[in-house]
């Protein structure tokens, strides 16, 4: 009888994603892995409903870990380790050719640790950097004892990683790379973002929390601007599970926005803005990319900030300016996040001013920046998992 062809092997790859984010990058990375290996790959972990769908049945909902607040970490923290060791046995049980761990790392990492010291064979590769350049540097130079390849999402992560003495990193490219044609204006829009009053958009968070910290402050701001006689179309966008905390936060606003629900209606509101006041963030990067002006600011609780203060090594906390290189969007952070601050630098990116075309000029090198050839991130992603997984010592 010939020896089977290796190709035809049915390969097992075991992912991990704990937030919706993560979800949608492992569904399309299952995506394309099923394609490179023409279907003969069978997918087992923890996802959310994008990887359900594609063949995933997850070991537990991804909903048990959404914890929000220190408080609430510690109140759950049994049901926490629990599920990382209950993760952690499913991998070396399943003994798959490849573990993807998908962000999260205060849960993946825990479980990638316990699996390289059970099975040293299994190569693990780590899909999203954390943030190691911007804090907690040694991290870089302990993952590798359990990580073989990061797929990092930013531009100047593989050059972070050498110089921490990290593992290997490459850049695959950032799935906002996928949603360009989405973000941007066709002709009419455009004609709208540059028709008068502008669209202002305001966007205080995506975690209640961050909504708690910033709807007061952010609603002085806009009447503020407004009894100045600054004339704008306010719209603020946001997802269905955090309607009702927005509608009680802007019901006392003296300026109503027009509030838009879900991911559809808050990419269409991106392609008409004229500028924003926005809550720092990862959509700093998304109103980027889509070339809209803006301000940044952050609130949070009061020793949450001082420790972040202290452990930060970055010039700034606002992506968008970490990927174009420069400093080019105002942040204005804890006791700086006032209407007295934030007024006049709405002012700036409202008018045609030189910070405003500054931020624009910046956000236009954006596609070059992040550019990765003709090949979108989940391809890029899917073929350096097989090529860790063809040289582990499994491989064969």
């Amino acid at each position: 009888m010939p020896p089977r062809n290796p190709a035809d092997v049915e390969r097992k790859i075991f992912l991990i994603a704990t937030e919706e984010s993560g979800d949608r990058l492992g569904a399309n990375l299952m995506k394309v892995l099923r394609q490179r290996l023409g279907g003969a790959v069978r997918f087992e972990g923890v996802g959310g409903r994008a990887m359900t769908q594609e063949g995933l049945a997850s070991l537990f909902p991804i909903e048990q870990l959404s914890i929000m607040g220190f408080a609430a970490v510690i109140k759950q923290l049994p049901r926490i380790l629990r599920l990382i060791r209950l993760t952690a046995d499913a991998v070396t049980e399943a003994s798959p050719d490849m573990l993807v761990i998908i962000d999260s790392p205060d849960f993946t990492h825990r479980v990638a640790k316990r699996v390289r010291a059970r099975d040293a064979t299994i190569p693990i590769v780590d899909y999203v950097s954390p943030s190691v350049w911007a804090w907690r540097p040694g991290r870089a130079r302990a993952m590798r004892r359990y990580v073989d390849h990061v797929l990092g999402l930013l531009p100047f992560e593989p050059e972070a990683y050498r110089t921490l003495q990290g593992p290997p990193c490459s850049y695959v490219g950032h799935p906002l790379l996928e949603q360009i044609a989405t973000l941007r204006p066709d002709i009419a829009e455009q004609q709208r973002r540059d028709q008068a009053p502008p669209v202002l958009l305001v966007l205080p968070g995506s975690r209640r929390s961050e909504i708690r910290h910033h709807m007061a402050v952010f609603g002085e701001t806009l009447s503020r601007l407004q009894a100045e006689g600054v004339a704008f179309e306010l719209i603020l966008p946001t997802m269905p599970h955090l309607l009702e905390a927005v509608q009680a936060g802007v019901a006392g606003w003296p300026v109503q926005p027009r509030v838009v629900v879900g991911e559809q209606e808050k990419k269409a509101a991106f392609r008409i803005a004229h500028a924003a006041l926005v809550k720092s963030g990862t959509v700093t990067l998304e109103l980027a990319v889509a070339g809209v002006p803006m301000v940044a600011a952050y609130r949070a609780g009061s020793a949450e900030v001082w420790i972040a203060l202290r452990l930060i090594r970055v010039s700034s906390v606002i992506l968008a300016n970490l990927v174009v290189g420069e400093n080019v969007v105002p942040e204005f952070i804890q006791q700086d996040c006032t209407p007295e601050k934030l007024v006049p630098a709405l002012h700036e990116v409202l008018g045609d001013t030189p910070q405003r075309r500054r931020q624009r000029e910046a956000f236009a090198r954006l596609d070059t920046v992040m550019s990765t050839g003709n090949q979108p991130p989940s391809v890029r992603a899917a073929d350096i998992v097989l090529a860790t997984m063809r040289k582990s010592r499994r491989a064969g």
